[in-house]
């Protein structure tokens, strides 16, 4: 079975979706998925800082399951945990949100498997999952690919967390998360979690960019990731363009690569749209 995580709030939805879609029509494979979920309530911090609803991960797991009977998506409220771990912590006030710290409190949520693959919910995969799955991580406690941008400014092989494959069972025995979580705990960083993850790591594996393309859509690229990107024309500036925004992916980046995910998105979306509508009759 292949092993994936995703972390967010109810806000999350339309790139859980997108995402896994990719995953599952970019395989003909018929090994099975399990989609992890790691939401929590921390509405204290933000009013739209809720867990996904049983409503919409309901339908994500129906979705999951046309795909494959024997895929699974499960769902962890880490709420108890994150409080416990990083309430009133200096990175609570992340540069994204506070649910970019909770992939973090993976070595503490009970069924967390030996080998799973994190993605942030903002990528596409134009490849084979099992491409990248199946990376011969036995010594490393994770494998991640190149910022595009801090393996300039920052140092060759700076890497960016929204893609990570872990290997768990090397990662308990360095302590990779709890040195992490005690990073995020004593000092106030750039980066949070991404930096937390750098400075507690001992080995990890740099892959190829094409594992984590967050500028560029190569015929190679397995994962493109809808990052935040500086555009030059027609002045230097930045947009965070999301793969859901479907109309934006055409006119600004002309991609025609995901039509067939993107299409199948738009029309689960409306279905969605349509039964929320018929449940609130």
């Amino acid at each position: 079975m292949v092993n994936l995580l995703f972390c967010g709030n109810d806000g999350v939805f339309d790139g859980l979706l997108t995402a896994s879609l990719s995953i599952m029509m970019r395989t003909e494979s018929r090994e099975p998925f399990c989609f992890r979920v790691f939401t929590m309530d921390v509405s204290h911090l933000d009013p739209k800082y809720v867990p996904i609803s049983r409503e919409k991960f309901e339908f994500f797991r129906e979705t999951v399951k046309s795909y494959n009977p024997d895929s699974e998506a499960v769902l962890c409220d880490v709420t108890d945990l994150y409080k416990s771990e990083f309430s009133g912590c200096p990175n609570e006030g992340a540069y994204c949100s506070p649910y970019t710290l909770i992939r973090l409190l993976a070595d503490e949520v009970p069924g967390t498997p030996d080998r799973f693959l994190y993605l942030d919910a903002d990528v596409l995969f134009q490849r084979d999952v099992h491409l990248l799955y199946y990376t011969d991580i036995e010594n490393y406690e994770y494998a991640a690919a190149p910022d595009h941008y801090g393996k300039y400014l920052i140092h060759p092989h700076y890497i960016n967390a929204g893609v990570l494959l872990f290997n768990m069972k090397r990662a308990r025995e360095t302590g990779l998360f709890p040195k992490a979580r005690d990073w995020l705990r004593k000092k106030k960083l750039v980066f949070a979690d991404q930096s937390a993850l750098i400075r507690a790591t001992t080995k990890r594996k740099i892959l190829p960019q094409k594992f984590n393309d967050q500028k560029f859509l190569h015929k190679h690229t397995v994962v493109r990731h809808f990052s935040k990107r500086l555009f030059y024309l027609p002045y230097p500036h930045t947009e965070n363009i999301k793969q859901w925004q479907v109309d934006k992916v055409h006119k600004k980046f002309h991609y025609t690569a995901f039509d067939d995910i993107l299409n199948e998105y738009l029309r689960l979306k409306q279905l969605f749209n349509e039964r929320q509508t018929e449940n609130e009759r």
